[in-house]
């Protein structure tokens, strides 16, 4: 049953219908996000930034009118189903992701389901490159899966290294274990590892090679109408859903001054979420098995560093 966190262990009950306040704010996070990556791109090839900002509304309304289409012997279950299941599996990661001393779901183990929501959304970009029974298609989702062998690692040890620092894996008491000093002050590498792993699993700039261009979209190539816009839609809020978990776990949660702290929570994830864009739209795509070589290379090594040194100082 959906409960309501705080940053102590006292929690209440609250209806199924408190679940919609967060869809209502994924959905609104997710467009603003589209919405201010159009304009970056607009602004690097000199184009108006006005126009740009409406693109969302134009792909949605195109979207929406496109007929479906369809390819020689496809599974439609696995093909149809994918984007579904990624936004699903997005939103569901959600749920325990306090808005100040709110959540939908006040899980002991939240850490560990937000984690199992990423597998899922992982398995669902691999479906859609699956089911179409096409070659680009296909690539692109085997592309996916070996960048998911790059960054889940990476991912895994920063939030583990969190829960070893709050000595919880509730993601309420990781939020309160921070009213001293901020994690991203005494855990810079988590921090760091686990936005390049958002970007990652999101499939965002510049981990987009699973639906690149040179692929005809990759693991999308495929998905058409509303097909198509459920997938983009699963996509970014999946970017949402790791921005907004970075408040708690790392930045405090909803602690600040002078505002409520459920204006914080939405201000710092804000705040990622744009970070997150701009650093997407300023660094070139690289390549699956290029990151893979850093990932192995340098961020596992870093994030199982960052977390010996957290064993050390809480020990």
């Amino acid at each position: 049953m959906a409960r309501v966190a705080t940053t102590d262990a006292a929690v209440e009950p609250t209806a199924w219908w408190s679940a919609l306040p967060l869809l209502a704010l994924l959905c609104l996070f997710a467009f603003a996000a589209t919405a201010f990556d159009a304009v970056l791109a607009a602004r690097a090839a000199g184009r108006s930034t006005r126009s740009a900002a409406l693109e969302p509304l134009r792909t949605v309304t195109g979207l929406l009118v496109q007929q479906r289409r369809r390819t020689l012997a496809a599974d439609g279950l696995l093909w149809r189903g994918a984007g579904l299941v990624l936004l699903v599996a997005a939103v569901l990661a959600s749920g325990v992701t306090p808005l100040g001393r709110w959540a939908v779901a006040d899980l002991d183990v939240g850490v560990v389901w937000f984690n199992a929501m990423e597998i899922v959304a992982w398995a669902a970009v691999w479906l859609a490159g699956w089911g179409p029974n096409s070659a680009f298609s296909l690539v692109g989702g085997y592309r996916f899966v070996a960048q998911g062998l790059a960054y889940e690692l990476p991912h895994m040890f920063a939030l583990t290294t969190v829960a070893i620092g709050a000595g919880s894996l509730r993601v309420a008491d990781i939020a309160g274990a921070q009213r001293g000093l901020w994690f991203v002050v005494w855990m810079p590498v988590a921090f760091l590892g686990y936005l390049v792993s958002v970007l990652a699993m999101s499939f965002s700039r510049p981990f987009d090679q699973a639906t690149g261009s040179d692929l005809a979209g990759g693991a999308g190539a495929e998905l058409s109408g509303v097909d198509r816009l459920v997938f983009l839609a699963g996509r970014q809020v999946l970017l949402v859903s790791g921005a907004a978990m970075a408040v708690p776990l790392f930045l405090g949660g909803g602690a600040g001054p002078l505002l409520p702290d459920w204006s914080w929570s939405l201000v710092k994830t804000a705040a990622v979420l744009a970070l997150l864009v701009l650093a997407g739209r300023r660094m070139p795509t690289v390549r699956v098995e290029r990151f893979m070589e850093v990932a192995w290379m340098v961020l596992i090594p870093a994030t199982l560093l960052q977390a010996l040194f957290v064993s050390i100082v809480v020990s």
